[in-house]
């Protein structure tokens, strides 16, 4: 057992002032607001170190950012009036639950607009110059979409963002004021009194697994630590399909899936949430799931159903399992969860891309920091060697040559018959699909066009990023000249969680009613001494923070139980993570030296805010 944040007498001295339960990216960005106060911190994950910076590491660094240097100098006109409106008709938040993740979106969009770009600049983070348009909508001006681009890739792409809250946490390892406990993992939260004091948990075998490589589940021993406050930052529940189908939407997306793949390794199980409800702690918005409507397999995986999300542009032709090409605004990268629905609607749980070489070689781009190794390595010969290429990029060319979901044929009738050997269930035919390609290709003959995807093309190359790297001129799909012809299977990807424990703008997690989480509490313990004593007193009125309890990152739904509402803007992940990290950070810095100073406890939310 480490002895920091020990029960043993002798090493009370070095006990922590708070533990993080997960060693993500918003475990990080808490552990460093916590030591730049001066803090002592224990950092406990159920993986090895290896997985430091968790999911975030795997990402393509996509931050959000409004009215940014690097939009005005693409004459990209935003304002916090507009990211307000794009938000609120994105979110769509109508529940009483969502009181809090309203606060927590309106608290998020002022720091995108204000401190959140200097805060990573600051700690040596750097934007690459094109701002990405994810998003668009396509449905009109009151819903979902992003009005304008505001995708701002990190150069370094996640394993970046990761370092510059790694590197100052290690450093504050190294002079004693952070440890870290690697295969612990947390099965429940200790409290007294009324009060989260502290985590129990099992320890686990050691693992010499890579980063994302699914680790044992071998119990060694127990473990206790207590400390003042626990921030849990253990993710969501994108691995756990069980879990994820318990709650999946039926109403608003369809069927849950027969297959979907995994966009997350598999320790993003979401068990932390259960303990924490245990605990008394109140979970919201469970219903509210991100997934992703472009996966391929990964034909050289990490972890277990390894899926790769393909971040398309606006050139690809969707068809459906049967072969008809999908309305609008079902078009690729516009409306996720509006064709989420028409996919599952369907019947199928997957669909087709159909394009040729022109359009995979500029508009293909594959989510991941492993499949952009040019950004991810930070090389810019490489990557202007790739924005200048007449090939595509080698991660894609590995895809088409390797990936099982991926048909390339000289001719329309090789095309169809590779889709056929690669249905899971009905079978496409040939004339039908070919006649909706020719009729979307006559419309590309002049500079005028009744067909809404055609127009979505010119819209987006009136745009100069996606002129320069994203959105191929129009032209004929079935034109020998930018052939071969591509078509790519593409099915459900599991991503991310955008509901979980309700939080107020300090990160601390809200009780249910203070009868509910008695009972549960005291059924759990099974009769442990007074000292132990379990279950939230005091907390009749849902809404009332339980002491010493905080979380931050995909576990609150990146801020009060869901700040998203219903739909994701993209570039909101990461953000969320550091966001709410920086708020429960900070929050229990204050709160620990108000302590230490013997000052009352409460206080009003860092950065204003109602305290209920």
């Amino acid at each position: 057992m480490s002895s920091f944040g020990s029960t043993d007498p002798d090493s009370r001295d070095r006990s922590p002032d708070a533990i993080i339960v997960g060693a993500g990216l918003a475990g990080l960005v808490a552990a460093h607001e916590l030591t730049r106060a001066g803090k002592r911190v224990l950092i406990l994950d159920q993986e090895n170190r290896a997985n430091l910076g968790g999911q975030a590491f795997w990402s393509l660094g996509g931050l959000f950012l409004i009215d940014s240097p690097e939009q005005r100098r693409l004459r990209i006109h935003d304002s916090l009036e507009l990211a307000k409106d794009d938000w609120a008709t994105s979110a769509g938040f109508d529940r009483d639950d969502d009181h809090w993740p309203r606060k927590w979106a309106e608290a998020y969009l002022e720091f995108a607009a204000g401190e959140k770009r200097r805060y990573l600049r600051d700690l040596g983070l750097r934007l690459t110059p094109i701002v990405g348009w994810a998003e668009r909508g396509g449905s009109g001006a009151g819903e979902h979409g992003n009005s304008v681009p505001r995708f701002h890739l990190t150069w370094g792409t996640g394993p970046e963002v990761v370092r510059v809250f790694r590197e100052p946490v290690e450093s504050a390892e190294a002079t004693g004021l952070v440890e870290f406990a690697f295969r612990h993992r947390v099965d429940e939260l200790i409290t007294s009194d009324g009060a989260v004091v502290g985590v129990r948990g099992r320890t686990l075998s050691p693992s010499h697994t890579a980063r994302g490589v699914e680790s044992n589940r071998d119990e060694v021993a127990d473990f206790e630590h207590r400390a003042p406050a626990v921030i849990v930052t253990t993710g969501g529940i994108g691995h756990n399909f069980e879990l994820m189908k318990k709650y999946w939407p039926t109403d608003r997306l369809g069927e849950f899936p027969d297959t979907m793949l995994a966009g997350v390794p598999a320790h993003v199980d979401g068990q932390m949430l259960q303990i924490a409800e245990d605990a008394g702690a109140s979970l919201i918005n469970r219903d509210r799931i991100w997934a992703y409507t472009e996966g391929i397999e990964n034909w050289n995986p990490i972890w277990p159903g390894h899926g790769i999300r393909i971040i398309p542009g606006p050139s690809s032709l969707w068809f459906d399992a049967e072969g008809n090409r999908f309305p609008a605004p079902n078009y690729p990268g516009f409306d996720t969860n509006r064709t989420m629905r028409t996919i599952l609607d369907t019947g199928h749980d997957y669909s087709w891309f159909v394009l040729n070489e022109s359009i995979i070689r500029k508009e293909f781009a594959l989510s991941g920091s492993e499949q952009n190794p040019d950004l991810t390595e930070k090389d810019i010969r490489i990557t202007l060697d790739r924005v200048r290429s007449s090939d595509a990029p080698g991660p894609i060319e590995a895809f088409k040559k390797y990936g099982s979901d991926f048909v390339v044929a000289d001719t329309t009738e090789e095309l169809v018959a590779g889709m056929n050997e690669r249905s899971r269930g009905p079978i496409i035919d040939h004339d039908h699909l070919v006649e909706q390609i020719r009729q979307r290709d006559r419309q590309t003959e002049h500079a005028f066009s009744k067909d809404a995807q055609v127009q979505a093309i010119h819209n987006a190359r009136s745009y100069l990023g996606d002129k320069i790297v994203r959105a191929v001129k129009p032209h004929k799909i079935l034109d020998p000249t930018h052939g071969p012809l591509i078509a790519v299977r593409l099915s459900l990807l599991s991503r991310k969680t955008l509901g979980g424990l309700e939080t107020n703008l300090d990160g601390q997690v809200l009780a249910v009613s203070g009868t509910d989480a008695a009972r549960s509490g005291a059924a759990r313990d099974g009769g442990s001494a007074a000292a132990d004593s379990v279950g939230v007193r005091g907390a009749e009125d849902r809404g009332t923070p339980i002491p010493g309890l905080y979380a931050a990152g995909e576990v609150t739904g990146f801020g009060g139980g869901g700040m998203h509402g219903y739909n994701a803007l993209e570039g909101t992940f990461l953000g969320g993570c550091i966001f709410s990290g920086l708020r429960a950070g900070r929050a229990v810095a204050e709160q620990s030296a108000r302590s230490a100073s013997g000052q009352p406890g409460s206080r009003a939310p860092i950065g204003g805010g109602e305290q209920e």
